[in-house]
Protein backbone atom coordinates (compact mmCIF):
# COMPACT_ATOMS: atom_id res chain seq x y z
CA UNK A 1 0.00 0.00 0.00
CA UNK A 2 2.86 2.40 0.85
CA UNK A 3 4.49 1.77 -2.53
CA UNK A 4 1.19 2.51 -4.28
CA UNK A 5 0.78 5.71 -2.29
CA UNK A 6 4.25 6.90 -3.20
CA UNK A 7 3.74 6.10 -6.87
CA UNK A 8 0.37 7.86 -6.92
CA UNK A 9 1.85 10.90 -5.19
CA UNK A 10 4.70 11.04 -7.66
CA UNK A 11 2.29 10.90 -10.59
CA UNK A 12 0.13 13.60 -9.08
CA UNK A 13 3.10 15.90 -8.43
CA UNK A 14 4.44 15.34 -11.92
CA UNK A 15 1.20 16.43 -13.52
CA UNK A 16 -0.02 19.19 -11.23
CA UNK A 17 1.85 22.04 -12.90
CA UNK A 18 1.19 20.67 -16.34
CA UNK A 19 -2.54 20.53 -15.68
CA UNK A 20 -2.56 24.29 -15.06
CA UNK A 21 -0.62 25.23 -18.19
CA UNK A 22 0.34 22.60 -20.70
CA UNK A 23 -2.95 20.68 -20.62
CA UNK A 24 -4.94 23.88 -21.12
CA UNK A 25 -2.79 24.94 -24.06
CA UNK A 26 -3.11 21.50 -25.64
CA UNK A 27 -6.88 21.73 -25.37
CA UNK A 28 -7.02 25.22 -26.86
CA UNK A 29 -4.88 24.27 -29.85
CA UNK A 30 -6.92 21.14 -30.58
CA UNK A 31 -10.15 23.12 -30.29
CA UNK A 32 -8.88 25.38 -33.06
CA UNK A 33 -7.46 22.69 -35.34
CA UNK A 34 -10.57 20.52 -35.06
CA UNK A 35 -13.03 23.37 -35.62
CA UNK A 36 -15.33 23.29 -38.64
CA UNK A 37 -13.50 26.19 -40.26
CA UNK A 38 -10.48 23.88 -40.83
CA UNK A 39 -12.76 21.46 -42.76
CA UNK A 40 -11.07 18.31 -41.49
CA UNK A 41 -7.58 19.34 -42.67
CA UNK A 42 -7.48 17.25 -45.86
CA UNK A 43 -4.44 17.72 -48.11
CA UNK A 44 -5.00 19.83 -51.20
CA UNK A 45 -8.13 21.57 -49.86
CA UNK A 46 -8.90 25.03 -48.47
CA UNK A 47 -8.67 23.35 -45.07
CA UNK A 48 -4.99 22.68 -45.72
CA UNK A 49 -4.32 26.30 -46.61
CA UNK A 50 -5.86 27.48 -43.36
CA UNK A 51 -3.99 24.81 -41.38
CA UNK A 52 -0.60 25.68 -42.84
CA UNK A 53 -1.10 29.39 -42.30
CA UNK A 54 -2.13 28.84 -38.68
CA UNK A 55 0.79 26.51 -37.92
CA UNK A 56 3.37 28.85 -39.43
CA UNK A 57 1.89 31.75 -37.47
CA UNK A 58 2.17 29.74 -34.26
CA UNK A 59 5.82 28.91 -34.87
CA UNK A 60 6.56 32.55 -35.70
CA UNK A 61 4.88 33.68 -32.49
CA UNK A 62 7.08 31.28 -30.54
CA UNK A 63 10.18 32.88 -32.16
CA UNK A 64 11.29 29.73 -33.96
CA UNK A 65 13.12 29.87 -37.28
CA UNK A 66 11.97 28.44 -40.62
CA UNK A 67 13.18 24.85 -40.89
CA UNK A 68 12.22 23.96 -44.44
CA UNK A 69 14.17 23.95 -47.71
CA UNK A 70 15.73 27.22 -48.86
CA UNK A 71 14.98 28.96 -45.59
CA UNK A 72 11.22 28.52 -45.86
CA UNK A 73 8.61 27.25 -43.44
CA UNK A 74 7.27 24.50 -45.69
CA UNK A 75 8.38 21.61 -47.88
CA UNK A 76 6.37 20.77 -50.98
CA UNK A 77 4.66 17.38 -51.02
CA UNK A 78 3.63 16.62 -54.64
CA UNK A 79 0.92 13.95 -54.65
CA UNK A 80 -0.73 11.70 -57.20
CA UNK A 81 -4.36 10.75 -56.53
CA UNK A 82 -5.69 7.75 -58.47
CA UNK A 83 -9.11 6.10 -58.81
CA UNK A 84 -9.86 2.78 -60.47
CA UNK A 85 -13.03 2.55 -62.55
CA UNK A 86 -15.18 -0.48 -63.26
CA UNK A 87 -13.53 -3.09 -65.44
CA UNK A 88 -12.66 -6.77 -65.55
CA UNK A 89 -10.22 -9.03 -63.71
CA UNK A 90 -9.77 -12.77 -64.19
CA UNK A 91 -7.51 -15.53 -62.96
CA UNK A 92 -9.10 -18.51 -64.67
CA UNK A 93 -12.39 -17.32 -63.16
CA UNK A 94 -13.78 -13.77 -62.89
CA UNK A 95 -12.63 -11.81 -59.83
CA UNK A 96 -15.09 -9.25 -58.53
CA UNK A 97 -13.64 -6.06 -57.05
CA UNK A 98 -14.65 -5.73 -53.39
CA UNK A 99 -15.86 -9.33 -53.10
CA UNK A 100 -13.05 -11.63 -54.27
CA UNK A 101 -10.29 -9.11 -54.68
CA UNK A 102 -9.49 -5.52 -53.83
CA UNK A 103 -6.95 -3.64 -55.94
CA UNK A 104 -5.75 -0.12 -56.67
CA UNK A 105 -2.88 1.55 -58.48
CA UNK A 106 -0.58 4.39 -57.50
CA UNK A 107 0.70 4.96 -61.02
CA UNK A 108 -0.61 7.95 -63.02
CA UNK A 109 -1.76 5.91 -66.03
CA UNK A 110 -4.92 5.92 -68.15
CA UNK A 111 -5.50 2.20 -67.78
CA UNK A 112 -4.29 -0.87 -65.93
CA UNK A 113 -3.88 -3.39 -68.72
CA UNK A 114 -2.43 -6.78 -67.78
CA UNK A 115 -2.74 -9.73 -70.13
CA UNK A 116 -2.12 -13.30 -68.95
CA UNK A 117 0.54 -12.50 -66.36
CA UNK A 118 1.90 -15.61 -64.61
CA UNK A 119 0.97 -15.86 -60.92
CA UNK A 120 3.54 -17.02 -58.38
CA UNK A 121 3.04 -17.73 -54.68
CA UNK A 122 6.07 -16.34 -52.81
CA UNK A 123 5.11 -17.28 -49.25
CA UNK A 124 5.62 -14.30 -46.95
CA UNK A 125 7.84 -12.67 -49.56
CA UNK A 126 10.65 -11.92 -47.12
CA UNK A 127 14.29 -11.19 -47.90
CA UNK A 128 16.03 -10.75 -44.54
CA UNK A 129 19.75 -11.59 -44.65
CA UNK A 130 20.20 -10.65 -40.98
CA UNK A 131 17.70 -13.38 -40.11
CA UNK A 132 18.98 -15.93 -42.61
CA UNK A 133 15.75 -15.82 -44.59
CA UNK A 134 15.01 -15.60 -48.33
CA UNK A 135 11.63 -16.61 -49.72
CA UNK A 136 12.51 -15.87 -53.34
CA UNK A 137 15.53 -18.12 -53.94
CA UNK A 138 16.61 -16.09 -56.96
CA UNK A 139 13.16 -15.97 -58.59
CA UNK A 140 12.74 -13.45 -61.42
CA UNK A 141 9.38 -11.75 -60.94
CA UNK A 142 9.53 -9.58 -64.06
CA UNK A 143 6.09 -9.38 -65.63
CA UNK A 144 4.54 -11.65 -62.99
CA UNK A 145 1.90 -11.30 -60.27
CA UNK A 146 3.39 -12.06 -56.85
CA UNK A 147 1.00 -13.57 -54.30
CA UNK A 148 1.95 -13.10 -50.64
CA UNK A 149 0.82 -14.15 -47.20
CA UNK A 150 0.27 -11.31 -44.75
CA UNK A 151 2.43 -10.78 -41.63
CA UNK A 152 5.72 -12.59 -40.83
CA UNK A 153 6.92 -16.19 -41.33
CA UNK A 154 6.66 -16.84 -37.58
CA UNK A 155 3.22 -15.30 -37.02
CA UNK A 156 1.55 -18.74 -37.01
CA UNK A 157 4.71 -20.73 -36.30
CA UNK A 158 4.69 -23.90 -34.22
CA UNK A 159 7.72 -25.36 -32.42
CA UNK A 160 8.52 -27.52 -35.45
CA UNK A 161 8.88 -24.53 -37.79
CA UNK A 162 12.37 -23.09 -38.19
CA UNK A 163 10.85 -19.62 -38.49
CA UNK A 164 9.77 -19.74 -34.84
CA UNK A 165 11.12 -16.70 -33.01
CA UNK A 166 13.06 -15.32 -35.98
CA UNK A 167 10.69 -12.42 -36.58
CA UNK A 168 9.71 -11.39 -33.08
CA UNK A 169 7.11 -14.14 -32.58
CA UNK A 170 3.73 -12.33 -32.44
CA UNK A 171 5.34 -8.89 -32.78
CA UNK A 172 5.14 -7.82 -36.39
CA UNK A 173 8.36 -6.75 -38.08
CA UNK A 174 8.71 -4.53 -41.14
CA UNK A 175 8.67 -7.67 -43.28
CA UNK A 176 5.10 -8.36 -42.20
CA UNK A 177 3.70 -5.05 -43.44
CA UNK A 178 1.84 -4.90 -46.73
CA UNK A 179 3.94 -1.88 -47.71
CA UNK A 180 7.12 -3.97 -47.58
CA UNK A 181 5.57 -6.72 -49.69
CA UNK A 182 4.41 -4.33 -52.40
CA UNK A 183 7.82 -2.65 -52.44
CA UNK A 184 9.67 -5.96 -52.61
CA UNK A 185 7.52 -7.04 -55.55
CA UNK A 186 8.37 -3.80 -57.36
CA UNK A 187 12.08 -4.19 -56.65
CA UNK A 188 11.93 -7.59 -58.31
CA UNK A 189 10.10 -6.38 -61.38
CA UNK A 190 6.61 -7.73 -60.70
CA UNK A 191 3.73 -6.12 -62.57
CA UNK A 192 1.39 -6.74 -59.65
CA UNK A 193 1.28 -7.86 -56.03
CA UNK A 194 -1.62 -9.49 -54.17
CA UNK A 195 -1.74 -10.37 -50.47
CA UNK A 196 -3.98 -13.14 -49.17
CA UNK A 197 -6.16 -11.54 -46.51
CA UNK A 198 -6.84 -13.08 -43.13
CA UNK A 199 -8.12 -10.99 -40.26
CA UNK A 200 -5.69 -12.17 -37.52
CA UNK A 201 -2.64 -11.67 -39.71
CA UNK A 202 -3.70 -8.31 -41.09
CA UNK A 203 -5.14 -7.03 -37.82
CA UNK A 204 -8.36 -5.87 -39.51
CA UNK A 205 -11.26 -7.32 -41.44
CA UNK A 206 -12.09 -7.37 -45.14
CA UNK A 207 -14.35 -4.30 -44.79
CA UNK A 208 -11.31 -2.23 -43.80
CA UNK A 209 -9.39 -3.46 -46.86
CA UNK A 210 -12.15 -2.41 -49.26
CA UNK A 211 -13.03 0.91 -47.58
CA UNK A 212 -10.94 3.13 -49.97
CA UNK A 213 -13.10 1.92 -52.91
CA UNK A 214 -10.29 1.82 -55.48
CA UNK A 215 -8.85 5.19 -54.50
CA UNK A 216 -5.17 5.64 -53.66
CA UNK A 217 -2.45 8.25 -53.18
CA UNK A 218 1.30 8.33 -53.64
CA UNK A 219 4.08 10.85 -53.77
CA UNK A 220 5.26 11.93 -57.21
CA UNK A 221 8.21 9.67 -57.93
CA UNK A 222 11.12 10.24 -60.29
CA UNK A 223 10.78 6.64 -61.44
CA UNK A 224 7.10 5.79 -62.08
CA UNK A 225 8.04 2.10 -62.16
CA UNK A 226 9.18 2.24 -58.54
CA UNK A 227 5.75 0.87 -57.61
CA UNK A 228 3.90 -2.12 -59.09
CA UNK A 229 1.18 -1.36 -61.62
CA UNK A 230 -1.50 -3.11 -59.58
CA UNK A 231 -1.52 -3.84 -55.86
CA UNK A 232 -4.07 -5.22 -53.47
CA UNK A 233 -5.55 -8.16 -51.63
CA UNK A 234 -7.22 -11.49 -52.29
CA UNK A 235 -10.15 -12.28 -50.01
CA UNK A 236 -9.29 -15.38 -47.95
CA UNK A 237 -11.95 -17.77 -49.25
CA UNK A 238 -11.46 -16.57 -52.83
CA UNK A 239 -7.72 -17.19 -52.51
CA UNK A 240 -8.36 -20.73 -51.27
CA UNK A 241 -10.55 -21.40 -54.31
CA UNK A 242 -7.98 -19.87 -56.63
CA UNK A 243 -5.20 -22.09 -55.30
CA UNK A 244 -7.44 -25.14 -55.42
CA UNK A 245 -8.03 -24.49 -59.12
CA UNK A 246 -4.26 -24.97 -59.52
CA UNK A 247 -4.44 -28.20 -57.48
CA UNK A 248 -2.74 -26.41 -54.60
CA UNK A 249 -3.80 -26.48 -50.96
CA UNK A 250 -3.33 -23.07 -49.38
CA UNK A 251 -3.30 -24.50 -45.84
CA UNK A 252 -0.40 -26.78 -46.76
CA UNK A 253 1.43 -23.93 -48.48
CA UNK A 254 1.02 -21.75 -45.41
CA UNK A 255 2.87 -24.35 -43.38
CA UNK A 256 5.58 -24.71 -46.02
CA UNK A 257 6.10 -20.93 -46.05
CA UNK A 258 7.06 -21.05 -42.37
CA UNK A 259 10.25 -22.91 -43.27
CA UNK A 260 13.47 -21.36 -44.54
CA UNK A 261 13.70 -23.94 -47.34
CA UNK A 262 10.43 -22.72 -48.86
CA UNK A 263 10.59 -22.09 -52.61
CA UNK A 264 8.09 -20.08 -54.71
CA UNK A 265 5.25 -22.04 -56.30
CA UNK A 266 3.72 -21.19 -59.68
CA UNK A 267 -0.06 -21.19 -60.10
CA UNK A 268 -1.60 -22.64 -63.25
CA UNK A 269 -3.82 -19.62 -63.75
CA UNK A 270 -2.71 -16.42 -65.43
CA UNK A 271 -3.98 -13.04 -64.29
CA UNK A 272 -5.57 -10.45 -66.58
CA UNK A 273 -7.00 -7.03 -65.83
CA UNK A 274 -8.56 -4.25 -67.86
CA UNK A 275 -9.33 -1.33 -65.53
CA UNK A 276 -9.71 2.35 -66.40
CA UNK A 277 -7.82 4.83 -64.22
CA UNK A 278 -8.43 8.50 -63.55
CA UNK A 279 -5.81 10.53 -61.75
CA UNK A 280 -4.98 14.04 -60.71
CA UNK A 281 -2.07 15.77 -59.08
CA UNK A 282 -2.01 18.01 -56.05
CA UNK A 283 0.65 19.71 -54.01
CA UNK A 284 0.48 19.60 -50.25
CA UNK A 285 3.02 20.87 -47.71
CA UNK A 286 4.94 19.80 -44.65
CA UNK A 287 5.65 22.47 -42.04
CA UNK A 288 9.17 22.59 -40.56
CA UNK A 289 10.50 24.87 -37.83
CA UNK A 290 13.78 24.82 -35.94
CA UNK A 291 15.79 26.06 -33.00
CA UNK A 292 19.43 25.96 -34.15
CA UNK A 293 21.93 24.34 -31.80
CA UNK A 294 24.68 26.46 -30.30
CA UNK A 295 27.46 23.88 -30.53
CA UNK A 296 26.61 21.20 -33.10
CA UNK A 297 23.86 22.72 -35.25
CA UNK A 298 24.32 20.09 -37.99
CA UNK A 299 23.10 17.38 -35.55
CA UNK A 300 19.33 17.25 -35.20
CA UNK A 301 16.79 16.00 -32.68
CA UNK A 302 13.39 15.93 -34.42
CA UNK A 303 9.88 16.03 -32.96
CA UNK A 304 7.01 15.14 -35.28
CA UNK A 305 3.26 14.72 -35.73
CA UNK A 306 0.91 14.84 -38.74
CA UNK A 307 -1.39 17.80 -39.31
CA UNK A 308 -3.73 16.14 -41.82
CA UNK A 309 -7.03 14.39 -41.16
CA UNK A 310 -9.75 12.97 -43.43
CA UNK A 311 -11.55 16.14 -44.48
CA UNK A 312 -15.18 15.82 -45.49
CA UNK A 313 -17.04 12.57 -46.10
CA UNK A 314 -20.50 11.05 -46.19
CA UNK A 315 -22.95 12.39 -43.58
CA UNK A 316 -23.16 10.47 -40.33
CA UNK A 317 -26.40 9.79 -38.44
CA UNK A 318 -26.40 13.38 -37.19
CA UNK A 319 -25.67 14.80 -40.64
CA UNK A 320 -22.06 15.71 -39.85
CA UNK A 321 -19.67 15.48 -42.81
CA UNK A 322 -16.43 16.86 -41.37
CA UNK A 323 -13.99 14.35 -39.89
CA UNK A 324 -12.05 16.75 -37.67
CA UNK A 325 -9.23 14.49 -36.48
CA UNK A 326 -9.14 16.11 -33.05
CA UNK A 327 -7.06 13.41 -31.38
CA UNK A 328 -5.71 11.89 -34.58
CA UNK A 329 -3.60 13.90 -34.82
CA UNK A 330 -4.66 17.36 -33.77
CA UNK A 331 -3.56 16.50 -30.24
CA UNK A 332 -0.18 15.29 -31.50
CA UNK A 333 0.27 18.58 -33.37
CA UNK A 334 -0.65 20.47 -30.22
CA UNK A 335 1.97 18.41 -28.39
CA UNK A 336 4.68 19.39 -30.89
CA UNK A 337 3.68 23.04 -30.54
CA UNK A 338 3.92 22.69 -26.76
CA UNK A 339 7.39 21.20 -27.11
CA UNK A 340 8.39 24.12 -29.34
CA UNK A 341 7.09 26.58 -26.72
CA UNK A 342 8.97 24.71 -23.98
CA UNK A 343 12.35 24.74 -25.72
CA UNK A 344 11.97 28.25 -27.16
CA UNK A 345 11.70 29.57 -23.60
CA UNK A 346 14.98 27.93 -22.56
CA UNK A 347 18.65 28.52 -23.45
CA UNK A 348 19.57 27.04 -26.83
CA UNK A 349 20.55 23.38 -26.78
CA UNK A 350 23.87 22.11 -28.11
CA UNK A 351 22.25 20.27 -31.02
CA UNK A 352 19.49 21.67 -33.22
CA UNK A 353 15.84 20.94 -32.55
CA UNK A 354 13.48 20.47 -35.50
CA UNK A 355 9.68 20.48 -35.21
CA UNK A 356 8.06 18.69 -38.15
CA UNK A 357 4.35 18.66 -38.92
CA UNK A 358 3.66 16.27 -41.77
CA UNK A 359 1.03 16.13 -44.47
CA UNK A 360 -0.53 13.00 -45.96
CA UNK A 361 -0.10 10.57 -43.07
CA UNK A 362 -3.65 9.32 -43.47
CA UNK A 363 -2.94 8.63 -47.15
CA UNK A 364 0.09 6.43 -46.44
CA UNK A 365 2.76 8.50 -44.58
CA UNK A 366 3.22 10.54 -47.75
CA UNK A 367 4.45 13.80 -46.21
CA UNK A 368 7.08 12.16 -44.05
CA UNK A 369 8.05 9.88 -46.94
CA UNK A 370 8.56 12.93 -49.19
CA UNK A 371 10.85 14.35 -46.53
CA UNK A 372 12.73 11.07 -46.07
CA UNK A 373 13.38 10.76 -49.81
CA UNK A 374 14.76 14.31 -49.93
CA UNK A 375 15.62 15.28 -46.33
CA UNK A 376 16.41 18.81 -45.28
CA UNK A 377 18.55 17.36 -42.45
CA UNK A 378 20.59 14.28 -43.43
CA UNK A 379 19.49 11.03 -41.82
CA UNK A 380 23.08 10.27 -40.80
CA UNK A 381 23.17 13.38 -38.59
CA UNK A 382 19.61 13.07 -37.26
CA UNK A 383 20.06 11.89 -33.68
CA UNK A 384 16.48 10.72 -33.17
CA UNK A 385 12.89 11.25 -34.23
CA UNK A 386 10.24 11.48 -31.49
CA UNK A 387 6.69 11.19 -32.85
CA UNK A 388 3.32 11.90 -31.24
CA UNK A 389 0.32 10.22 -32.90
CA UNK A 390 -2.84 9.98 -30.74
CA UNK A 391 -2.63 10.67 -27.00
CA UNK A 392 -5.11 9.63 -24.35
CA UNK A 393 -7.64 12.15 -23.06
CA UNK A 394 -8.75 10.49 -19.81
CA UNK A 395 -6.38 12.03 -17.27
CA UNK A 396 -3.11 11.15 -15.51
CA UNK A 397 -1.74 7.64 -16.00
CA UNK A 398 0.68 5.51 -14.03
CA UNK A 399 2.25 4.26 -17.24
CA UNK A 400 3.11 5.15 -20.81
CA UNK A 401 2.62 2.78 -23.76
CA UNK A 402 5.70 1.65 -25.71
CA UNK A 403 5.18 0.81 -29.38
CA UNK A 404 7.74 -1.49 -31.04
CA UNK A 405 9.60 -2.83 -28.00
CA UNK A 406 13.10 -4.08 -28.67
CA UNK A 407 14.03 -1.69 -31.47
CA UNK A 408 16.51 0.86 -30.11
CA UNK A 409 18.14 2.65 -27.18
CA UNK A 410 15.45 5.32 -26.98
CA UNK A 411 13.32 2.78 -25.14
CA UNK A 412 15.78 2.88 -22.23
CA UNK A 413 15.56 6.67 -22.19
CA UNK A 414 11.76 6.43 -22.09
CA UNK A 415 11.97 4.01 -19.16
CA UNK A 416 14.33 6.33 -17.26
CA UNK A 417 12.24 9.43 -17.97
CA UNK A 418 9.03 7.70 -16.92
CA UNK A 419 10.58 6.29 -13.74
CA UNK A 420 11.78 9.75 -12.77
CA UNK A 421 8.14 10.91 -12.98
CA UNK A 422 6.85 7.96 -10.93
CA UNK A 423 5.55 6.12 -13.99
CA UNK A 424 6.18 2.79 -15.68
CA UNK A 425 6.48 1.70 -19.32
CA UNK A 426 3.94 -0.82 -20.65
CA UNK A 427 4.60 -2.62 -23.97
CA UNK A 428 1.85 -2.34 -26.58
CA UNK A 429 -0.99 -4.82 -26.19
CA UNK A 430 -1.16 -6.17 -29.77
CA UNK A 431 2.33 -6.03 -31.29
CA UNK A 432 1.20 -8.30 -34.14
CA UNK A 433 -0.71 -5.34 -35.62
CA UNK A 434 2.54 -3.58 -36.48
CA UNK A 435 1.70 -0.11 -35.17
CA UNK A 436 5.42 0.68 -35.20
CA UNK A 437 5.30 0.67 -39.00
CA UNK A 438 2.13 2.74 -39.34
CA UNK A 439 3.09 6.23 -38.21
CA UNK A 440 5.29 8.98 -39.66
CA UNK A 441 8.41 8.13 -37.68
CA UNK A 442 8.67 4.99 -39.81
CA UNK A 443 9.62 7.00 -42.92
CA UNK A 444 12.88 8.07 -41.27
CA UNK A 445 13.32 4.84 -39.29
CA UNK A 446 13.68 2.92 -42.53
CA UNK A 447 16.48 5.35 -43.43
CA UNK A 448 18.25 4.41 -40.20
CA UNK A 449 17.16 7.18 -37.82
CA UNK A 450 16.39 5.85 -34.30
CA UNK A 451 12.78 6.64 -33.46
CA UNK A 452 10.30 6.59 -30.61
CA UNK A 453 6.52 6.65 -31.05
CA UNK A 454 3.85 7.47 -28.48
CA UNK A 455 0.47 6.18 -29.66
CA UNK A 456 -2.23 5.76 -27.02
CA UNK A 457 -4.31 3.26 -29.01
CA UNK A 458 -1.53 0.68 -28.61
CA UNK A 459 -3.08 -0.47 -25.32
CA UNK A 460 -5.24 0.48 -22.36
CA UNK A 461 -3.50 3.00 -20.08
CA UNK A 462 -3.30 2.40 -16.33
CA UNK A 463 -5.18 5.51 -15.29
CA UNK A 464 -4.68 7.03 -11.85
CA UNK A 465 -8.46 7.21 -11.61
CA UNK A 466 -9.87 3.77 -12.38
CA UNK A 467 -6.76 1.83 -13.39
CA UNK A 468 -6.55 -0.39 -16.45
CA UNK A 469 -10.32 -1.00 -16.48
CA UNK A 470 -10.99 2.70 -16.91
CA UNK A 471 -8.19 2.87 -19.45
CA UNK A 472 -9.78 0.11 -21.51
CA UNK A 473 -13.12 1.91 -21.35
CA UNK A 474 -11.45 5.05 -22.70
CA UNK A 475 -9.74 3.08 -25.48
CA UNK A 476 -12.92 1.28 -26.50
CA UNK A 477 -14.80 4.56 -26.60
CA UNK A 478 -12.17 6.32 -28.65
CA UNK A 479 -11.87 3.53 -31.21
CA UNK A 480 -15.56 3.99 -32.06
CA UNK A 481 -14.59 7.48 -33.26
CA UNK A 482 -11.29 6.58 -34.92
CA UNK A 483 -11.27 8.29 -38.34
CA UNK A 484 -14.91 9.23 -37.86
CA UNK A 485 -16.83 12.49 -37.48
CA UNK A 486 -16.93 12.03 -33.71
CA UNK A 487 -13.14 12.34 -33.32
CA UNK A 488 -13.89 15.88 -32.19
CA UNK A 489 -12.64 18.24 -29.50
CA UNK A 490 -14.47 17.84 -26.20
CA UNK A 491 -14.42 20.31 -23.34
CA UNK A 492 -14.64 17.38 -20.91
CA UNK A 493 -11.27 15.97 -21.96
CA UNK A 494 -8.73 15.63 -19.15
CA UNK A 495 -5.45 16.28 -20.95
CA UNK A 496 -3.16 15.98 -17.94
CA UNK A 497 -2.24 12.48 -19.15
CA UNK A 498 -1.43 13.77 -22.62
CA UNK A 499 0.65 16.53 -21.01
CA UNK A 500 2.53 13.84 -19.05
CA UNK A 501 3.53 12.15 -22.30
CA UNK A 502 4.55 15.40 -23.97
CA UNK A 503 6.67 16.10 -20.90
CA UNK A 504 8.46 12.76 -21.36
CA UNK A 505 9.45 13.81 -24.87
CA UNK A 506 10.66 17.15 -23.53
CA UNK A 507 12.91 15.27 -21.10
CA UNK A 508 14.25 12.80 -23.66
CA UNK A 509 14.68 15.38 -26.40
CA UNK A 510 16.43 17.79 -24.07
CA UNK A 511 18.88 15.15 -22.88
CA UNK A 512 19.71 14.11 -26.43
CA UNK A 513 20.09 17.69 -27.60
CA UNK A 514 22.55 18.52 -24.83
CA UNK A 515 24.70 15.40 -25.13
CA UNK A 516 27.07 13.69 -27.54
CA UNK A 517 25.04 10.47 -27.41
CA UNK A 518 23.95 8.68 -30.57
CA UNK A 519 21.16 6.17 -29.83
CA UNK A 520 21.64 2.81 -31.53
CA UNK A 521 19.34 0.20 -33.01
CA UNK A 522 19.26 -3.15 -31.21
CA UNK A 523 20.77 -6.30 -32.67
CA UNK A 524 18.10 -7.92 -34.80
CA UNK A 525 16.39 -4.66 -35.74
CA UNK A 526 15.60 -4.33 -39.43
CA UNK A 527 17.18 -0.87 -39.42
CA UNK A 528 20.52 -1.44 -37.69
CA UNK A 529 22.43 -2.25 -40.86
CA UNK A 530 21.17 0.94 -42.54
CA UNK A 531 22.39 3.09 -39.64
CA UNK A 532 25.72 1.28 -39.53
CA UNK A 533 26.44 2.28 -43.14
CA UNK A 534 26.71 5.94 -42.09
CA UNK A 535 28.59 5.42 -38.81
CA UNK A 536 31.68 7.28 -40.04
CA UNK A 537 29.64 10.47 -40.46
CA UNK A 538 28.91 10.58 -36.73
CA UNK A 539 32.45 10.40 -35.40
Amino acid sequence: MLRYAITLAAVTCATAALAQGSAARLSADVKTLASDSFEGRAPGTPGETKTIDWLVARFKALKLQPGGPNGGWTQAVPLVHTRLGAGTMTAGVPLVQGRDIYVSTVRPVAKVAIANAPMVFVGYGVTAPERGWDDFKGLDLKGKIAVFLVNDPDFEATPGDDSAGKFGDRRMTYYGRWTYKFEEAARRGAVGALIVHDTPGAGYGWATVTAPAGENYDIVRKDPNARVLLQGWLEGAAATRLFAASSLDLVTLRKAARRSDFRPVALKQAFSADLPVTFDRAESRNVLAKLPGRGHPDEVVMFGAHWDAYGKGAPDAQGRTIRPGANDDGLGVAGVLELARHFAAKPRTDRSLVFALWSGEERGLLGSETYAVDPVYPAAKTVANLTLDILQTAGPARDVMLVGAGQNDLEDMLTDAARAKGRAVTPEALPERGLFYRADHFSVARRGVPTLLLMAISGAPDLVKGGRVAGQAWLDGYMKCYHQTCDAWDASWDLRGAAQDVDLFATIGGKLANSRAWPQWRDGSEFKAIRTETAAERR
